[in-house]
This record gives C-alpha cells, sequence and structure tokens, in this order.
C-alpha cells in the first residue's frame, strides 16, 4: 500500500520543480511513495524534464492554468496514499522530514494535518504555523498597519508560543508543504477552488479542526522553502488573488458584514498606498519602481476585489 502521496502543482518553475523531485528522491524515508506532478500548462520545459528524466513520477499536464487549488484537487483525485502531501515546486525537503511527519500522523491518530518547520534560502527561518485570524487581525497582517499591531495580537495569529523547531498544536500550517491523512480529505473534501490561491489550506484547516481533527506544527522535520516563484510572475495578480482569498475567508467564515469592512478597508489602503508611492516618485530615482507598484495597485482598485 501506498503510505504517501505527494502533491506538486508546477507552473513555469522547471529548475525548481527539478531540485524539489530530487530532494524526495534523496529522502530516507523507508516508505512506499508516488509522487504526482500537476504540470498547469507551463511555457517551460518542465513536462519533458518529467518526461524524460523522471519516468516514476505520475505527471499530470493540464492544458490551461488550473491554479493552485484547483491543481491540488486534481493530484488529490488521483492520490493513493493513506496520507497526502500538498508540496510546493519551489521546496526542498531536509533529511529524513517525510518520514518523520508520515510517524507523526501514525502514532497520533487524532491529528488530521502537520507541517513542518519550514527555512528561507538563506537557511532562517521561515514562519508558516498560524492561528486562526480574527477580524481585528485581518485589519492588520498584510497591510502597512501590520508594523502597529499590538505585539500580542500577532503573536497569538503567529503562533508565538510554539518553538520553531518544536512540536505544539496550532489552529492551521502553510500549504508550501502540508500533510495531511487521507481520512481528512474523505471526509471534509478538497480544497475549496472558490479560492485561486492563497488561503486554500487555511480554509481546509479550519473545515478539518471543525470536523473533530487536530492539527500540528512538527519543528523537527525540516524544508526549504525558497519562496513565490511562481506568484513573482504575476506581481499585480498576486495582490488580487491573496485580498480576495482573504475576503472570502472571512465571509465564508465571519460573515458578509465582517467581510464587507475588511474589503472597504483594503480598497482604501491601496488608495492611500498610491497616493504614497506618488509623493516618493516626486522626490526620489526609484521613478520606475513607484510606477511599477502604482500600475499594480490600480489593478488591485478596478478589480474592486470582489468575492466570487
Amino acid at each position: 500500500m501506498v503510505d504517501l502521496s505527494i502533491i506538486i502543482v508546477s507552473w513555469n518553475v522547471a529548475d525548481l520543480l527539478r531540485a524539489c523531485l530530487d530532494s524526495i528522491l534523496a529522502s530516507p524515508t523507508g516508505l512506499q511513495m508516488e509522487i504526482i506532478v500537476v504540470e498547469s500548462a507551463s511555457s517551460d520545459t518542465a513536462v519533458a524534464m518529467i518526461q524524460q528524466q523522471y519516468p516514476q513520477v505520475k505527471l499530470l499536464a493540464q492544458r490551461e492554468n488550473v491554479g493552485f487549488t484547483r491543481g491540488n484537487n486534481i493530484g488529490l483525485q488521483a492520490a493513493n496514499g493513506r496520507h497526502v502531501l500538498l508540496l510546493n515546486p519551489d521546496t526542498e525537503i531536509i533529511g529524513d522530514a517525510l518520514a518523520t511527519m508520515v510517524k507523526y500522523l501514525d502514532e497520533h491518530p487524532d491529528v488530521g494535518i502537520v507541517g513542518p518547520h519550514t527555512l528561507n534560502s538563506d537557511g532562517s527561518n521561515q514562519s508558516t504555523k498560524r492561528r486562526f485570524p480574527t477580524l481585528t487581525t485581518g485589519f492588520f497582517e498584510s497591510t502597512w498597519l501590520q508594523d502597529y499591531a499590538p505585539k500580542r495580537l500577532m503573536d497569538r495569529y503567529y503562533a508565538a508560543d510554539v518553538a520553531d523547531q518544536g512540536v505544539g498544536e496550532v489552529d492551521w500550517v502553510q500549504g508550501s508543504a502540508l500533510m495531511a491523512r487521507r481520512a481528512v480529505y474523505e471526509q471534509i473534501g478538497g480544497l475549496d477552488e472558490g479560492f485561486f490561491m492563497f488561503s486554500e489550506e487555511l480554509d481546509w484547516c479550519k473545515r478539518a479542526k471543525d470536523a473533530g481533527w487536530r492539527v500540528l506544527y512538527v519543528g523537527t522535520a525540516q524544508i526549504v522553502h525558497h519562496g513565490g516563484k511562481s506568484t513573482e510572475q504575476i506581481a499585480a495578480r498576486k495582490h488580487i488573488y491573496f485580498h480576495q482569498s482573504k475576503l472570502r475567508y472571512f465571509r465564508k467564515h465571519h460573515g458578509w458584514m465582517a467581510a464587507q469592512s475588511l474589503r472597504i478597508f483594503l480598497l482604501l489602503n491601496y488608495v492611500w498606498q498610491i497616493g504614497l508611492e506618488g509623493a516618493k516618485g516626486l522626490g526620489d530615482h526609484k521613478r520606475d519602481l513607484r510606477r511599477e507598484r502604482i500600475r499594480a495597485y490600480w489593478q488591485v482598485l478596478r478589480s474592486g476585489l470582489k468575492v466570487g
């Protein structure tokens, strides 16, 4: 029986995908594993690379960019493992991280989802453990106000009481490397495809916890996440997708009024940012950068951050 199905959704990151696959294949797991790559109509050489260099990989090549969420659902439908790992293509497994997470799930039957200690490319810590956001958190997190947020509020959100290399219960872990037991998927279904990208793992973990499963951060397992290499290619859309997903989560779990108040605040935040970048552009040498940011922020405003 397959112990672990590893699902990777890839879009225009062939070199990083190669490093990811090599790290998986070099991992000393002792597990029966399958690797599923959902290739999302990239313009690079990823499909040919997998076909020629990684015949053991199950390749699901798509005719269009299906997005991170739908791509993972396509992979989940094809998976046969007792456990499934949603893994970004710009990650690398360190040592026995896969075996460590599988062992933890096997030894704790009430735990449905685990996430590892994640490092940046330079070896520094990347924060991936979280508690569920309150509406107050939503007004501060990833906005210009974050630096002014009450420390206790953000410490709670970032689960600061759980050591980076420790093991502790959290509410959700980021989707760059999220391992779940098959029973969770069978009970609550796949990711909500209303989230094109961002917040889909937050919503999935919320649904899992509401169904009675525990979510654990397992800092004794480590990976490297080079971070955001696919979304760097769509800067303006990244802002739109991020905030639309954030609003969808709040509408789904906190109600329409909460989401609308947050939406108005976010739009006003971008008006402020446009004014700020325009003022800075009058007095410094980074005018091209300022214009690029203003164009991206205008696209966000034109979108209205409407949630479908």
